[in-house]
């Protein structure tokens, strides 16, 4: 098979394949119009988000038989298109999970023990004890909303601690030994904490506005490791103002690329984000919670697995 690779990643993936026998084809640079002239001539794609597969692409990719998306979501690729025409996709949450699940645990302790406060104030010669005075996790619920690789994976890294972790997903049955599944009332009642682990679809952008952060029967917690567009940053902001969310760790934001590469699109800050930058009581990164050095190798090993498995 002739591969196209759109993106870098471990070189392990290339190695394995050579071994496979594919014929491999690195171009990183192209735009998407350059590759849409030569699309024809693979048979797999190996991308992450660099641009999207809408189905002008696809239908002019008539070899293709599989793609491999080294990460957790598919939302690039028009997968509905892809497989009413035997296109057989490969992501890779799997690979990621693992890192998710620290990194998301990570923001949560740094979050209730003011270390990025902490941690800037002694830098420029403060000592505050009793303004950084944190909380502990222990005792609290922690609502987390989507259970698949990534809840899971961050309910496993919950178990040392005395917390009461409980889910909402709209699969049934998803619960286990690590969460309890309950429904959308249950966990606005309950939660002290809520974390984010879904897709980025129709359904889950925007999920989180005012009207759904006001059902929640007691101020929280928000984590979001997912993806940016599933909350409303101006929404969020306000009830940061308000106190109604006490904090909030963000790995991901409203405002970056679809290729997750870079922030705005005309480097213009927008207002909602201002107030994130300064608020002490959030956390920030660039859509790194599953970009590990571990990371790359397992997303990379993962793929090339599923379409061995499938091809091989």
């Amino acid at each position: 098979m002739r591969v196209l690779h759109l993106d870098q990643n471990h070189p392990l993936i290339i190695e394995q394949f050579s071994e496979l026998g594919f014929q491999n084809e690195e171009d990183y640079t192209s735009s998407k119009e350059e590759v849409l002239q030569k699309i024809h001539l693979y048979d797999g794609l190996i991308i992450r988000s660099r641009f999207s597969l809408d189905q002008d692409f696809l239908e002019k990719a008539t070899r293709l038989k599989f793609i491999g998306r080294l990460g957790a979501g598919l939302e690039n690729i028009d997968t509905e298109y892809a497989r009413s025409n035997d296109v057989f996709l490969a992501a890779a949450p799997e690979g990621n999970r693992n890192a998710v699940g620290e990194h998301t645990l990570g923001m949560l302790l740094s979050l209730f023990n003011k270390l990025q406060k902490a941690d800037k104030e002694v830098r420029s010669g403060t000592w505050d004890r009793e303004g950084n005075r944190g909380v502990e996790l222990d005792g609290k619920t922690v609502g987390i909303i989507g259970y698949g690789n990534m809840g899971k994976a961050f309910a496993k890294k919950l178990r040392g601690f005395d917390v009461e972790v409980i889910c909402y997903d709209i699969m049934g049955g998803v619960g286990n030994d690590d969460c309890r599944q309950v429904g959308i009332l249950e966990l606005q009642q309950r939660s002290d904490i809520i974390s984010l682990h879904v897709p980025q679809t129709p359904d889950t952008i925007g999920m989180i506005h005012s009207g759904f952060i006001h059902k929640f029967h007691k101020p929280f917690w928000l984590l979001n490791t997912a993806r940016g567009k599933c909350v409303i940053t101006e929404d969020l902001v306000e009830a940061l103002k308000s106190g109604k969310i006490l904090g909030a760790g963000l790995d991901v934001l409203e405002y970056e690329k679809s290729s997750f590469e870079d922030m705005f699109t005309n480097r213009q800050i927008p207002a909602p984000f201002t107030h994130l930058i300064a608020a002490q009581n959030v956390v920030l990164s660039p859509h790194v919670a599953g970009w590990t050095v571990e990371s790359k190798i397992k997303l990379a090993q993962t793929v090339v697995d599923k379409i061995k498995e499938k091809f091989c």
